[in-house]
C-alpha cells in the first residue's frame, strides 16, 4: 500500500459503536460499500447532535457534505459490531474536515477510514457562511 499508513485506534479522539445487520452484507458475504458511507455520515452527525445537545438541522447554518471518501483495508460484515473513531483534521472558516476510522474486532488497525468534509451554509439561502460558534466549540476538541 502506498500513501498514508494504515490508521490505528490511537489516531482518533471520540468513539461510538454501530451494530451490523444481516442486510449490510452483499452477495459476496462482506459489508456493502454503501453501508461504509452511512456509518461515516452517522459517526459525524450523531456526535455533533449529541455534543450540541439538540437537532443540528435546526441551527441557522447547517453542514452540507462537500466531500466523502473511504479507504478500505480489510473486509467487515455481519454479525460483529463496528467501532467508529472520529478525529478532526482541519477547521477552516466555513468547513470542517473529519476522519472516521472503522474497526471490527479487537485489532488495533482500521478496517477502513473515511474522510468527510462539511461546508456550512445558511439554512435558508444555502449561501456559504462561517462555521457557527456552537459547532466550532464542539469540533475543536476533536483536533489532533
Amino acid at each position: 500500500m502506498t500513501g498514508n499508513p494504515r490508521p490505528t485506534r490511537g489516531d482518533y479522539v471520540v468513539w461510538r459503536q454501530a451494530t451490523t445487520r444481516w442486510a449490510d452484507d452483499d452477495v459476496y458475504g462482506h459489508m456493502n460499500n454503501a453501508r461504509y458511507f452511512e456509518l461515516i455520515d452517522t459517526a459525524v452527525n450523531v456526535h455533533l447532535a449529541e455534543a450540541v445537545g439538540g437537532d443540528i438541522r435546526q441551527l441557522p447554518a447547517i453542514g452540507v457534505v462537500a466531500e466523502v471518501s473511504c479507504r478500505y483495508f480489510r473486509e467487515m460484515g455481519y454479525p460483529e459490531p463496528i467501532d467508529m473513531g472520529l478525529v478532526v483534521d482541519h477547521i477552516g472558516n466555513s468547513s470542517v474536515v473529519y476522519r472516521i476510522g472503522l474497526f471490527q474486532g479487537d485489532g488495533d488497525e482500521a478496517a477502513a477510514e473515511g474522510r468527510f468534509v462539511h461546508v456550512y451554509v445558511d439554512s435558508e439561502s444555502r449561501s456559504v457562511v462561517q462555521i457557527p460558534q456552537q459547532i466550532r466549540d464542539v469540533v475543536s476538541p476533536l483536533r489532533r
